[in-house]
């Protein structure tokens, strides 16, 4: 029996975390946390307002997420959270070590057409370029696999549980799917 982890969704706005990640979750058998529940209220209206957060109003966010990812370790759980940049995958890192990340990555017009079509988010369409400036993919020395977001929910959820399966710690991220290029 494995040890259950606690797996990051990550990715750009539009990819699907809020989908993927509690069928991840239902079928890790563990508990789903929406990251965008850590958003200080100011976050929400900035973005809300089509205003991209800075790296100073993320830092509580990130630590509020790393808290929760601490608090799950030996239990498992999922918990979304666009970690776009290397240093905020590294800021939940340090709360949790253990943490695994799932790059939810897929291409450019399929990820704006899914966020036009989204009801009651508060995250502008505007504001994908800015979150595709930002991304920084996972590194080699990240644990964590990419998984393309073509295709339907389930079929995007089985391959983020193959490559999880499939993950040795000592592994470079592995790309699971389509490429998205």
């Amino acid at each position: 029996m494995r040890t259950p982890h606690v797996v990051v969704v990550m990715g750009v706005a539009g990819t699907g975390k809020t989908t993927i990640g509690p069928l991840l979750a239902d079928r890790l058998g563990v508990p789903y946390a929406e990251g965008d529940d850590f958003h200080p209220r100011a976050n929400i209206d900035k973005m809300s307002a089509g205003t991209p957060l800075q790296d100073d109003d993320r830092w509580p966010w990130l630590d509020a997420i790393g808290a929760w990812a601490h608090g799950r370790a030996g239990l498992g759980g999922v918990v979304s959270s666009s970690a776009l940049k290397r240093s905020y995958r590294d800021r939940l890192r340090a709360a949790a070590p253990d943490v695994m990340f799932v790059h939810l990555t897929g291409d450019r017009a399929l990820i704006e057409e899914r966020m036009g079509h989204r009801q009651g988010h508060f995250m502008p369409t505007a504001l994908l370029d800015s979150q595709f400036a930002t991304l920084q993919p996972l590194e080699a020395d990240e644990r964590g696999v990419a998984v393309d977001v073509a295709g339907s929910p389930e079929e995007i959820t089985a391959r983020a549980v193959a490559a999880l399966d499939g993950l040795d710690a000592a592994a470079p991220p592995a790309e699971a799917g389509p490429s998205p290029r």
